[in-house]
């Protein structure tokens, strides 16, 4: 079984703009659904919490901590796919900067559920 951690938006989850938080991301996890190839153990789900400086650090803690390295850490899809876009950074960047900071791949999006 793959080994994951989710990066979710906290503006997202916190504000309900849509995404009413993570359960959508482990059931993708759990069933293997959307963009994550087959069912995953979540190992860390991390919030990014505007404006996103303290992301790779938190990233890189919650992965120390649970002492499994992820074979693979997935931005959620309300994270990769926001709208409104984040007004500090874009998925993108974001994904680069964890992959140089942890040395695992990084994704975009978690799921296709509405």
């Amino acid at each position: 079984m793959e080994k994951i951690a989710i990066v979710g938006c906290g503006a997202y989850m916190d504000s309900g703009y849509g995404c009413p938080g993570e359960w959508r991301c482990l059931k993708a996890a759990a069933l293997g659904e959307g963009n994550i190839e087959s069912p995953s153990q979540v190992l860390a789900f991390v919030k990014c919490e505007c404006p996103g400086r303290s992301l790779a650090a938190n990233t890189g803690l919650a992965i120390k901590m649970s002492e499994i390295k992820p074979d693979k850490i997935y931005l959620s899809t309300c994270f990769a796919n926001a709208k409104p876009a984040c007004p500090y950074t874009d998925a993108q960047e974001m994904a680069k900067i964890l992959e140089n900071k942890t040395g695992i791949p990084v994704l975009a999006g978690t799921h296709d559920y509405h």
